[in-house]
């Protein structure tokens, strides 16, 4: 009785200063998960007051959380919308993967730990949070910017991605045979070709069977159906992640709509507690004697994000205010880059690295979201101001291309298309 007094006290002061944190953020127009993150370092290990007792209970939530946000990411897209984002956008996965996996491989190799170390470290860089971006997005209101899709391709890329690369890693860090690993990545990669094959042949009758006039009974069965196969392909190998992506593709129409209204509340608050769960895990006193690799490595990947980010909407045909938005937006690191470095720490294989990734992804994670926010009125007040010190004559070819983006831009405020 005594422990679930206790249980019930913290869980509920957790939840009562998560939602003043949010009231608070909100009344200053930004986004909270940088003050729940802090929260979780404060309540964590070695903080001002560790939690212990609701520790289980706030990791198993902090799960549902990230498999809620790209549920919720899942149900604003069809599954021929992913298919023609994956077929236009994969030279910019490409792209990622140079740009923000090498910067991390190069670090490690800098600092004498070895090629598998680097590798390691090269996933920690090159993965972006989905969870934190699907909730950046939506506290920006942008889900329906015409940018969002081009980032939406770049994440799904990553996370399928991650299908192949965590049993190469696994196979790596545990020093198994090419055979055994072989057979890990077919698996794998098996499991998610037939999860999106589902999704995009028989979407149609997932939905029908889904759909359901009761709220009580909808909400059951699509939030049964996402952590069934969730759970099923993270078994297999494969990112719960992206199986609860895929799923939310699977749905469309009215079906769509009815459940991304009933767990829309769902979604934040499990959202919230992987925020602070994160924040939970990590040690402040670890963080000092790796910062300075940390801060230069987040310095450095910021950067080659937002480049990524840039190129990628330039390709795709987004005006330049959209470029910097997919480029800032695209910096946060989390989950991801947590479980591959958990790997690593497990195996043993370098005892800072575990250290370095945490420092790197709490900076990130920090950064993220204000990279997000402010990332396109900075590039374009630097870019206007560069632009009056060295001024020249527009060619007539481009006046009218530029009468066309102010229109846009004044009529519309942001370009943005429809949910589905």
């Amino acid at each position: 009785m005594h422990s679930s007094a206790v249980f019930l006290t913290e869980f509920g002061a957790i939840i009562l200063g998560l939602g003043l944190l949010g009231r608070f953020a909100a009344r200053f127009r930004f986004s909270p998960i940088p003050l729940y993150l802090l929260a979780g370092l404060a309540f964590g290990e070695g903080g001002l007051l560790p939690l212990n007792t609701s520790e289980e209970f706030v990791a198993t939530g902090a799960e549902i959380g990230v498999i809620l946000l790209l549920l919720m990411l899942g149900l604003e897209y069809t599954a021929s919308d992913l298919v023609s984002n994956l077929k236009t956008q994969y030279p910019a996965g490409l792209v990622d993967m140079a740009f923000n996996a090498v910067p991390g491989a190069a670090m490690a190799l800098l600092l004498g730990w070895g090629p598998v170390a680097a590798v390691v470290l090269a996933g920690v860089t090159w993965v972006s949070s989905s969870g934190v971006i699907a909730k950046v997005l939506g506290d920006l209101g942008r889900l329906g910017n015409r940018e969002t899709p081009v980032i939406l391709s770049i994440l799904v890329l990553e996370d399928l991605s991650m299908a192949v690369y965590l049993p190469i890693i696994t196979a790596l860090l545990a020093g198994t045979g090419f055979a055994a690993g072989g057979i890990t990545l077919a698996i794998a990669l098996g499991v998610a070709g037939l999860v999106l094959l589902l999704a995009v042949r028989y979407g149609r009758y997932i939905s029908r069977f889904v759909s359901n006039e009761d709220p009580e009974k909808l909400l059951l069965v699509v939030l049964g159906l996402t952590l069934l196969v969730a759970g099923v392909a993270q078994q297999l190998q494969v990112s719960a992640a992206v199986g609860a992506f895929l799923v939310g593709i699977a749905l469309s129409g009215e079906v769509a709509e009815g459940a991304h209204n009933l767990l829309a509340p769902l979604r934040d608050l499990f959202a919230a507690v992987f925020f602070v769960f994160f924040g939970l895990h990590t040690d402040p006193s670890s963080i000092p004697p790796v910062l300075l690799p940390a801060l230069v490595l987040a310095a450095v990947t910021a950067l080659t994000k937002i480049a990524t980010g840039y190129w990628a909407a330039k390709r795709a045909g987004i005006s330049a205010k959209g470029r910097w938005r997919a480029g800032g937006t695209l910096v946060a690191r989390g989950e991801f880059s947590i479980v591959i470095a958990g790997l690593a720490v497990t195996a043993g294989i370098e005892p800072s690295l575990g250290p370095l990734a945490t420092a790197y992804v709490l900076i990130l994670v920090i950064l993220g979201p204000l990279a997000a926010r402010y990332t396109e009125p900075v590039a374009l007040r630097l870019t206007a101001r560069l632009g009056r010190s060295a001024p020249r004559d527009r060619t007539p070819a481009e006046v009218p291309e530029a009468r066309g983006e102010e229109l846009r831009e004044s009529v519309g405020g942001q370009d943005t298309v429809g949910r589905r």
